[in-house]
């Protein structure tokens, strides 16, 4: 691309941005970082994990994202008595004009395109797996035949806090498939005020869509495209071995406290969502700044605790803060000669 077109490509992409943010906070009052957080998911092609208490409103940001977008959209209400059958699909009979019989494929929910997985983590185990092909394959495989979805797919998953009654917890190969784990929190004081003025007073606010499949797909390949230098990259990379215990980069709160470390999901999260925010930021090249800003939503999910750490009351979060403020840049470590 010339560096007119290339300019015109990023300017597009961030009137766009700026217009679905814009959809989705006439809806949602606060929680600008959770919206970003799942907007940079949607131009990646990556999937959205949103954690928090019933009632601060991550479900109704996911509905919000779908109503700005020309997209197809399902809901599934994850529940104990959830079948893997019920999520993606099975086949019926069916009795034509003739009266002859023949098995048909009943589609379940899966296919859409925005996929909303509602308490996620109410299933049990054996129905959240039935969405470990579909988020990494962008497919399906029911009664021996592989059926594709169709692009984009993005599954936006909610999901209660571990402590509460009646939950199970994801298994590690499904969490290490989301792109991101948002945690969203309570609501402040002057944002508690606007959405009672919003929700008690009879607005019903009406969001707009402004965004279809082709120009997603096209954003999604611009993403690809920005350039990361080496040495960058490097530094997310080496943030990322830095989560393993044991290892040559680890640091010692990791050997002390960490189980499992990130795997090579994390890196390609931490890439590519470094890209979505220097294009954001009006640049065609990614940045350690870039990096450190999406590293620990990249990574928080995909670390396990060891029972030490859980003992101690260490949360993921702390520890990659700390791996990421002493994981040095190349400019650090060439200073440091």
């Amino acid at each position: 691309m010339s560096q007119q077109n290339i300019e015109a490509a990023t300017e597009s992409f961030r009137r766009d941005y700026r217009a679905v943010h814009a959809e989705i906070s006439k809806a949602i009052v606060g929680h600008q970082a959770i919206i970003d957080g799942v907007l940079t998911c949607l131009f990646v092609g990556g999937h959205a994990l949103l954690e928090g208490v019933p009632g601060l409103g991550k479900t109704a940001l996911i509905r919000s994202l779908s109503e700005a977008l020309h997209l197809k959209f399902s809901r599934i209400q994850f529940t104990p008595d959830l079948m893997p059958a019920d999520v993606i699909g099975t086949n019926i009979m069916q009795t034509d004009d003739s009266g002859r019989r023949a098995f048909q494929f009943q589609h379940g929910p899966i296919f859409a395109q925005i996929v909303l997985a509602d308490e996620i983590n109410r299933a049990t185990p054996k129905t959240q797996s039935a969405l470990l092909e579909a988020m990494q394959e962008k497919q399906v495989t029911a009664g021996g035949e592989v059926r594709k979805l169709e692009a984009p797919f993005f599954v936006m998953a909610t999901q209660n806090p571990l402590e509460q009654e009646g939950t199970y917890p994801l298994p590690e190969a499904q969490l290490d498939r989301f792109f991101f784990k948002l945690v969203v929190n309570y609501s402040s004081r002057d944002e508690l005020h606007e959405i009672l003025a919003r929700t008690t007073a009879g607005k019903v606010p009406k969001v707009e869509p402004v965004l279809d499949a082709s120009k997603i797909i096209e954003y999604q390949k611009l993403v690809q495209r920005v350039i990361i230098a080496p040495h960058v990259q490097d530094f997310a990379i080496r943030c990322t071995l830095a989560t393993h215990p044991q290892g040559p980069y680890a640091i010692p709160m990791v050997n002390q406290f960490i189980r499992v470390g990130a795997s090579p999901r994390a890196a390609q999260a931490i890439v590519l969502a470094a890209k979505v925010k220097a294009l954001l930021d009006g640049r065609y090249h990614a940045a350690f700044d870039d990096i450190k800003a999406v590293a620990i939503p990249a990574m928080r999910h995909r670390i396990i605790m060891n029972f030490e750490g859980e003992a101690e009351g260490m949360t993921t979060d702390m520890v990659l803060e700390k791996v990421i403020n002493e994981t040095p840049t190349a400019a650090e470590v060439a200073g440091a000669r």
